[in-house]
This record gives C-alpha cells, structure tokens and sequence, in this order.
C-alpha cells in the first residue's frame, strides 16, 4: 500500500528562493548526523548560512564525516538539551538569525526557549504551522495547522487563517483558494466543525485578502473536481480546486499529511509561521528533500 517512489525537493520552491541571499539559520542541535547532513544539504544549495549550536566536538566529528569544514561558519558549544536550548535563546534574541531550524533536540524544549520573552520572537499574532506538501507530478498542497495547535478556539482558527494566507502568497500563489475541512459540504448543527468553518469563510472574506476562502468542505469536495459534478455543488470557486486546506484539528491535519507522504510521496516541507522568525520543525524519520524544502519554505516565509 505504501508508496515507493522517492521523494524529491519540490522545485517550485528552489526556483523560488534562486538568487535569494543565504538566510543566516540558527540550526539547535546541530552535532547529530542527521541534523549536520541537512544543514550541510541546506548550505550546499545556497538556501541557508548557518549558525551552529551543540557540543563543539560532535558538531566537529560530525561535519568531518561528511567531508564538511564548518570552520567558516560561526559555532556554539553547548551540551545537553537545556543547554543548547538556552544558548539558541540567547543566540536568536540579538536578532541576527532569520531562520530557526530544529536539529537534535525535542521540540517542546526547542519552542519553549523560543518563546522566552528574552528570545523576542513571539509577536501579537497566533503562531502556526503550514506544510508545503510537494507531490511527484510537481503539484503541490499548503495544509494547516497538523503540528502545533491541538483544538484551535475560533480566534485561533482566524490567526491560522490569517497566516495560512500569508504563506500561500510567500510560496507565489497570488489569490489561493482555501477550503476549510470538515465532514460535509454544508453546516450542519449535528457537526460542529462545520459550523465553524462556515463562520471561519465568511470572517476571512470580509478581511480584504487576496484570497478565496469557503467552507465547510469534505476532502473530496475541496480537491476534486469529479467529486464536486456529481454531488451537484455550483457557486463555489474553491470547490474542487483548494490550493490550501485548514483542518479542524491537530489529529485531522496530522493523518491527512502523513498519508500524503507515505501513498503519495509528498514531500512535507513545514515551518512555525508567526513568529518573528520563521522555525522549522522536522522529524528524525523525514527524509532529506523534506529538511531541504522546510529550509527553502522558511526562507520564502521570513519577513511575512
């Protein structure tokens, strides 16, 4: 059942950040050689300058491994997790890095040093996670929020929203069609989430946008055009052709990328929008053209 084809970068996304200047990235945890091989994958690509954290002599073993000399590069010793993750604070809060990316350290402990009030990186707005879900026919599906926000509050869907916008322009799309998911092509009190959705469209419309914005939507209605025929849905531009899709729920939005990924080959580039620096959250099982692409997404999103 699962799929077999490999996992490339989509290359919209390097075609995007062509001719970009590095974006100098703070990379927390850098001594594994997972971590070492996509900041070096990253570096080699022109996409980042990197800015290396963790204990100076695996960093060093690590990087003579891969035939990497890192001597140029500006590098801080730390050792354990609460170490690299103070010493990424303090690094993070004099505004020199433009992208945070996450090596060898849990994610919990990364967020929390970078939501220290001394990091400065938390803003007025929400903050949020969007994949890029690049699939082998070059096509390519923005989907959020399936990483940081559990069981968003109605405000907090607004600034999911809100950012899943942004996102999409960073990545090229001038007016993106967003569907917001639930289980039913209309609103329903028998389905709550369908009910939010439908207010959730029609708030973000009123919000001066470049976007189209409606819902609720099952998945077949929001992606396929065939789905949306049959089932009679006229008047709805964002049917069957969503270029983004906003899940009710952490668990909805973990599923459906993954599924993407392993029967479709997506490549799951994702990055924490919201903050004053882009933060790019990557798993110990993705690939490297994930780690790649979640760099290239984070550059296009620095600054928005």
């Amino acid at each position: 059942m699962l799929s077999t084809e490999p996992v490339s970068v989509p290359q919209s996304l390097l075609d995007r950040v062509e001719g970009e200047p590095p974006a100098r990235t703070l990379v927390v945890g850098a001594h594994t050689p997972v971590a070492m091989e996509s900041a070096k994958a990253s570096t080699d690509l022109g996409i980042i300058e990197p800015v290396l954290i963790g204990p100076m002599a695996e960093m060093e073993a690590s990087a003579e491994t891969l035939g990497w000399d890192i001597t140029p590069f500006r590098r801080v010793h730390a050792i354990g997790e609460d170490g690299i993750a103070d010493a990424a604070t303090v690094e993070v809060a004099d505004h020199a890095v433009q992208i945070v990316m996450k090596g060898q350290i849990h994610t919990d402990a990364l967020l929390k040093a970078m939501l220290k009030k001394a990091a400065d990186v938390r803003r007025q707005t929400r903050m949020s996670h969007v994949f890029h879900m690049g699939l082998p026919d070059g096509s390519a599906l923005l989907l959020s929020d399936g990483v940081l926000n559990v069981s968003p509050a109605q405000n907090a869907s607004r600034a999911i929203l809100q950012n899943l916008v942004k996102v999409a322009h960073a990545c090229g799309l001038e007016r993106p069609k967003i569907a917001i998911l639930s289980a039913t092509e209309e609103p329903i009190p028998s389905m709550p989430t369908s009910l939010q959705a439908a207010e959730l469209a029609d708030w973000g419309n009123t919000q001066g946008w470049e976007a189209e914005i409606d819902g609720p939507f099952a998945l077949d209605n929001a992606l396929s055009p065939e789905a949306v025929r049959i089932k009679g849905i006229t008047g709805r531009p964002v049917a069957g052709h969503a270029d983004a899709i906003l899940v009710p729920n952490i668990e909805c939005g973990n599923a459906m990328f993954k599924m993407l990924v392993y029967f479709r080959s997506a490549c799951a580039s994702g990055v924490i929008v919201g903050g004053r620096v882009p933060i790019i959250i990557t798993s110990r099982a993705d690939p490297p053209a994930a780690r790649i692409g979640s760099a290239a997404l984070a550059v296009l999103c620095a600054g928005i």
